[in-house]
């Protein structure tokens, strides 16, 4: 007697992956009427921002086609399905806007993308907060209560949708500071100032003799150059 083939499980990737595909289909249908093009959704940890929409930014390897890239972070994950999923849409406008409008200026956001913003049910805000500037080049949302997409999202969530995962935000209240990178360095003489690594010897070419090497810059306070996160 053969054996039956076993029954397959469904990858975490394959999953999570789904979960938005088949979010972007279902706000493609009832947001934009079906009008937005397949795009390639990817997870992209991308500093400050919560999501974002590059245009053709993928190639076929085999055949001549691009692919719109539409990116989320799930270091921001840590919020309801809802938020996420607006940010998904949030950027599925500026989708719109590639298909079926005029693109602005790179990272812009324009009157047109605002218009179908607040078409679809999402307040423009630079601050995401009523009262916000509409336009610009960084710019947040909020949900209009009662509007197209929280209405659609309720739809969605009565289906039984959920996501899943989320990165893990760990903070370490003993984790050692960073090392300051750059130290500034102050001349006894002229008070003339200078950056280098904190071990550095530094020797102040505007006092210092030919012949003796004694005006050694002082170490003022530690100055810790920040990271951009």
């Amino acid at each position: 007697m053969k054996k039956k083939p076993a029954i397959s499980q469904e990858t975490i990737t394959q999953a999570e992956y789904r979960a938005f595909q088949q979010a972007y289909d279902f706000f493609n249908a009832e947001l934009f009427a079906g009008s937005l093009p397949p795009v390639l959704v990817t997870l992209q940890r991308h500093a400050k921002a919560y999501g974002y929409f590059s245009p053709e930014r993928f190639v076929g390897r085999a055949e001549k086609e691009v692919a719109h890239e539409l990116a989320l972070n799930p270091d921001h994950f840590g919020r309801t399905d809802e938020l996420i999923l607006s940010v998904l849409v949030h950027e599925m406008a500026h989708v719109w806007q590639k298909a079926h409008g005029k693109m602005p200026r790179r990272g812009y956001h324009d009157r047109q993308w605002a218009q179908m913003m607040k078409q679809i049910g999402l307040q423009p805000s630079d601050t995401a907060q009523p009262g916000g500037k509409e336009t610009g080049q960084h710019m947040g949302h909020y949900i209009i209560e009662g509007g197209p997409f929280a209405v659609a999202f309720a739809k969605l969530q009565a289906t039984g949708f959920t996501l899943r995962w989320q990165s893990r935000m760990e903070v370490n209240p003993t984790r050692k500071a960073k090392k300051a990178s750059k130290t500034k360095f102050t001349c006894p003489e002229c008070a003339q100032n200078a950056w280098a690594k904190p071990d550095a010897l530094l020797i102040c070419g505007a006092c210092a003799d030919e012949d003796e090497e004694k005006f050694i810059l002082m170490l003022a306070e530690s100055e810790e150059e920040t990271e951009a996160a």
